[in-house]
């Protein structure tokens, strides 16, 4: 018997040893599987080294490596390299090429910290933003308005996409371009333009009022005067009315049900000036927006009536409901009177300054209803520059 039992395990080691000169697959690293339990371990451990080395699977710490770029901002890994990861970057953003979309810049500027205060001296900015066709004719106007208010103020500007926005280094308007896209006057992409230049102005937390401008706008008043009007205000400054005409009722798109009724429709000024708050709330805005961008169409004009309609629904208190650019309607056309050169003098300022209107500031009135005024043209620059000391205060 015992016999028997040794020569049936030469035989079973014998036929072992066979297959594995035989046998070229997973099955030769199990073959001894028979002939006991350390065999089979030591077979299944040959196998899965095999297995994980013919792939060449990358280390952990390859795998957890970041990925660096020098295009915008670069991870800090020596003295010589920029930290964009630290707070200053973080809140104070100078680097406004950078590669976000659309609907990235909107998320992140959609952003509304919970906690109260700020983790840093902040001290609140005025956002300008720029809304233009090209260039800024009127930039040395706007370059001695800011002289010496550096830490008050920021600088956007939208310009057609491929325009190549080109002014002096030591310029306030250097490197303030954001990433544009074309804008069709009266489509929904005039909107896109203010909503892409105030998501971008949102990024840095220290700007806490955003007014809207284009390459015609003009301050009427000096730097100090402007900054202390708004950062002091209550209210935002978006126009926003009713009128039983065609150009304002009359746009109303009764598809827009039961969404927006014709009651709350309202049309304003494009040329707006916003608290930080209401920024955040218009950026963050794609339910409107799309209704909009699907109903308003000429001649129905969503930059007259997106902004205006959608805080008259949700944000009315917050509103004074006027706007402080002046603009001159008294020409029956489809738009405001141009003044040229020749129609600059000392008189014209004062003027706008002074409407012999009255207007609600912080609910006490005021006789100082306009900040900014439009249109004026690339020959009214000399004659203002005469104007800045005299009139303007600046």
């Amino acid at each position: 018997m015992q016999t028997a039992q040794n020569n049936r395990k030469t035989q079973l080691t014998v036929m072992a040893r066979n297959r594995w000169d035989k046998e070229d697959g997973p099955e030769k690293h199990i073959g001894f599987a028979s002939t006991g339990s350390d065999a089979v371990i030591v077979g299944y451990f040959c196998c899965w080294y095999n297995y994980r080395h013919s792939f060449n699977l990358p280390s952990p710490t390859t795998l957890l490596q970041p990925k660096i770029s020098d295009d915008n901002c670069t991870i800090l890994r020596t003295c010589e390299k920029v930290d964009c990861l630290s707070m200053e970057r973080f809140v104070h953003p100078d680097n406004l090429t950078h590669s976000m979309t659309d609907d990235e810049v909107l998320w992140r500027a959609s952003m509304l910290p919970y906690k109260k205060g700020y983790p840093f001296d902040r001290v609140p900015k005025v956002a300008f933003m720029f809304l233009t066709r090209g260039s800024l004719p009127l930039l040395p106007l706007w370059e001695r308005f800011f002289s010496g208010h550096d830490e008050y103020f920021s600088i956007y500007v939208h310009t057609p996409e491929d325009y190549e926005f080109n002014v002096s280094t030591d310029s306030p308007f250097y490197g303030r371009k954001i990433p544009s896209k074309d804008v069709e006057w009266g489509s929904i992409s005039m909107v896109d333009a203010e909503k892409r230049l105030l998501a971008n102005a949102l990024l840095d937390f220290s700007n806490e009022r955003f007014v809207l401008l284009s390459e015609s706008c003009i301050p009427i008043y000096k730097f100090s005067i402007v900054y202390k009007y708004l950062i002091r205000s209550e209210h935002s400054f978006v126009e926003s009315y009713d009128a039983p005409t065609r150009y304002a009722r009359g746009r109303y798109n009764p598809k827009m049900l039961p969404y927006i009724h014709q009651y709350q429709w309202r049309k304003g000024s494009q040329w707006f000036e916003i608290q930080r708050n209401l920024a955040v709330y218009i950026v963050s805005d794609t339910k409107f927006h799309a209704i909009f961008k699907k109903y308003c169409r000429p001649a129905c004009y969503p930059d007259e009536h997106y902004i205006p309609t959608y805080l008259n629904m949700f944000h009315g208190p917050l509103n004074a409901n006027r706007t402080v650019t002046w603009v001159d309607w008294s020409v029956v056309a489809p738009h405001p009177a141009t003044y040229d050169g020749i129609d600059i003098t000392k008189g014209i300022i004062q003027s706008i300054r002074n409407k012999g209107e009255q207007c609600s500031y912080n609910s006490e009135m005021t006789s100082v209803c306009y900040l900014f005024a439009r249109k004026f043209a690339p020959s009214a620059l000399a004659p203002l520059l005469n104007l800045t000391t005299t009139v303007m205060g600046f």
